[in-house]
């Protein structure tokens, strides 16, 4: 426990390095940082519905958070968790709506197809970055973009709801919709595949040969295959689990909140994914903890700008500073690692 005791007080610094900074600029602009970060509290835990819209939002930045912290401790940022997360969605909206099952095997149904999109979607730049050599930063990114206009397309013609003016597939069949944990404030039972992602993620990464094999080109592909691992084999491996993570986030908005995929679904859950990796220090409990910060952020920053009147885009200058000091702290380690070989 005592190693992590440097980490875990390095997060909470930047954390508050971040609400310093955000704090300051509000006291700039006129505003009280103290009662404007209170409102924004009271916005996120104030009551049983506002915990739930933090509930909502910590969900699926958990579990993408997991996927990009798989990538990371593998040695690869996939940037793409937004594109996979989309896929994902789809394929499992697509199955909710087009299939008659019963509940018992229709939920696992759409959920299989959303990890299988999503795996396939990072499979792509993992097999391009593996035996290619082609940097995945590129090619995450550039699959981001075809996975936005491709759903675009689908969502706006072949897959369009007819009963509806805008651009969105039909409603899924309720043998498909995740039940509700307290359906008053919108809990659903996707919440607990946060919860055992992480759980997952931990035994996987630690106890488990794959994992030490990840962990290990993670840290250096030179020892890797010294050690007689196939790290290209590795590299395709950790983005199709990467993006089977992030596929599964996306299928758990489709069933538990939605019920729909359409056009513009997320807010970007794949993105603020890598702040929530990268202050989590790329482990299974640090997510958990940085995904409920950032959904808190998400959940009360509106509920602080109607009190305050301070601009909710005070979350994104949090977001922004905690991502630039954790990928500092990132990069000293890679630093040191490639310094003691």
């Amino acid at each position: 426990m005592k190693k992590y005791i440097p980490v875990i007080n390095q997060s909470i610094l930047i954390v508050g390095i971040a609400f310093l900074i955000a704090g300051l600029i509000i006291a700039v602009s006129g505003g009280n940082p103290f009662v404007s970060f209170s409102s924004m509290f009271t916005g996120a835990f104030g009551d049983l519905y506002s915990i739930g819209q933090t509930l909502i939002k910590f969900t699926p930045l958990a579990i993408t958070g997991a996927a990009i912290a798989i990538g990371m401790r593998g040695g690869l940022f996939n940037i793409g968790a937004e594109g996979q997360l989309l896929v994902g969605a789809l394929a499992a909206a697509w199955i909710g709506y087009s299939l008659q099952l019963p509940a018992v095997l229709h939920v696992p149904l759409c959920l299989l197809a959303g990890i299988c999109g999503g795996a396939l979607w990072g499979l792509i730049p993992g097999l391009i970055r593996a035996y290619r050599g082609v940097n995945e930063v590129i090619t995450t990114i550039m699959m981001n973009y075809i996975a936005v206009y491709l759903i675009h397309f689908l969502v706006a013609s072949p897959m369009k709801d007819p009963n509806s003016m805008a651009p969105q597939t039909p409603e899924i069949n309720q043998t498909a919709q995740l039940g509700y944990i307290i359906k008053s404030a919108d809990i659903h039972t996707g919440i607990a595949a946060a919860l055992l992602i992480a759980l997952i993620f931990g035994i996987f990464l630690w106890h488990t040969k794959v994992g030490y094999e990840i962990r290990a080109v993670g840290l250096s592909h030179r020892a890797a295959k010294t050690a007689g691992i196939n790290v290209n084999k590795v590299i395709a491996l950790v983005m199709l689990i990467s993006g089977a993570v992030s596929g599964l986030a996306g299928s758990i908005e489709v069933l538990g909140i939605h019920h729909k995929f359409y056009d513009q679904f997320s807010p970007g859950y794949g993105f603020d994914s890598i702040a929530v990796a990268l202050l989590g220090n790329n482990s299974g409990v640090g997510v958990l903890l940085s995904a409920l910060l950032f959904g808190a952020l998400n959940s009360g920053a509106l509920n602080m700008q109607i009190e305050t009147g301070s601009p909710k885009e005070i979350v994104i200058i949090i977001q922004a500073v905690i991502i630039i000091f954790a990928g500092i702290r990132l990069v000293k380690r890679k630093k040191a690692v490639v310094g003691k070989e």
